[in-house]
């Protein structure tokens, strides 16, 4: 059994990233190489140049949408905040809820905008476990038309105690979502922009895009105090066949597969579970930890995770502990940014 104190760190406040790189690219690249045990320091722009031609680059396309909520119990004006997590075929939704005072089903809660103004009343049916309820928006618009008007940019509470600004909706984005579904964002992702893709295109580095979206599982901290005794949340992703039969055409070429993030990581290791890589679409709940045989992953590029994480007992099982727990040492002492809008390292 490992105890979660292994995955415990200082970190000083100031070294949290309150807002990205005025510029995506411009972010710190830490370079962590497993087989000399070597770490070197650049640029995210500098990318391309730790690249092969053949090899091939994993990308997380999920979209972030609006799923923070917030607004007032309508019977008594008392604050409410909310996280939308799904929705299912009939309109019903699963919602995260906060709130002094004990709610009652069939009570409803009017969401406001920004602007506190009005938008839309959720009236609550059953509660469920993790201090979530089941609610349907009493209103005929679409769910993400709802959200849209209503919700706001997830931001984690480490970023500005979670209150977004404007330009947050651009800037906790990855260039390439395409899926709507994550309540964070796939946050190694964010340092790319349409240009370095470009740049890495013209390496004849493949891409290939998978979804995971990311739920409250991802970056929930871990209560237990042997890892071994964490249960994930599922997350729902998939990769089709076109997309196994091009990173296998990678791995036959001597390319390397190359996951950005650890929820690229999670989807393709899913979808391995058998040894060998294979269309695959469902929930998934994989906790990557010590021992874990990696079958379709060859390097990883990540951002710098909160302690006692199962994002950092990931990477850790795939870069080594001992050379993570210097890297981690060593960007502390040179001010690296850490977090979803941090800087980044890449283990080869």
């Amino acid at each position: 059994m490992t105890d979660i104190g292994q995955y415990d760190y200082h970190l000083p406040r100031e070294l949290i990233a309150q807002v990205p790189r005025q510029h995506r690219s411009d972010a710190r690249l830490m370079l962590i190489d497993r087989g000399s045990g070597s770490i070197d320091h650049r640029h995210v722009r500098d990318l391309p140049s730790q690249l092969r031609p053949g090899d091939c680059l994993v990308l997380n396309n999920s979209r972030v949408i609006p799923a923070k909520l917030v607004g007032y119990r309508t019977n008594t004006g008392g604050k409410w905040q909310g996280l939308f997590l799904e929705a299912d075929r009939q309109g019903s939704w699963r919602v995260m809820s906060r709130t002094r005072g004990k709610l009652e089903a069939g009570e409803t809660i009017t969401l406001v905008n920004r602007g506190k103004q009005p938008v839309v009343t959720l009236r609550l049916a059953t509660k469920l476990a993790d201090g979530c309820w089941a609610a349907r928006p009493e209103s005929e618009l679409p769910t993400m038309e709802i959200l849209q008007q209503a919700g706001r940019v997830p931001l984690p509470p480490y970023i500005r105690g979670g209150e977004m600004r404007d330009d947050d909706r651009r800037s906790y984005q990855t260039v390439y979502a395409r899926q709507d579904g994550s309540i964070a964002a796939p946050t190694a992702g964010l340092h790319f922009t349409n240009d370095l893709l470009k740049e890495i295109r013209q390496k004849n580095v493949r891409i290939v895009e998978v979804t995971l979206h990311v739920g409250t599982g991802t970056f929930r901290p871990m209560a237990t105090q042997q890892i071994e005794d964490h249960a994930m949340h599922a997350e729902w992703g998939c990769i089709d066949r076109e997309q196994v039969d091009e990173l296998k055409a990678v791995r036959r070429s001597g390319g390397r597969i190359i996951a950005v993030g650890t929820t690229s990581v999670r989807l393709l290791e899913t979808a391995s579970k058998g040894g060998e890589l294979s269309p695959w679409e469902g929930p998934t709940d994989l906790f990557i930890r010590p021992p874990y045989k990696f079958h379709s992953v060859d390097a990883l590029m990540t951002n710098f995770h909160l302690p006692k994480s199962t994002l950092l007992v990931l990477v850790r099982t795939f870069g080594g502990q001992d050379l993570l727990k210097r890297a981690y040492e060593e960007a502390i002492d040179d001010a690296y940014r850490f977090f979803s809008y941090g800087d980044a390292m890449l283990i080869t």
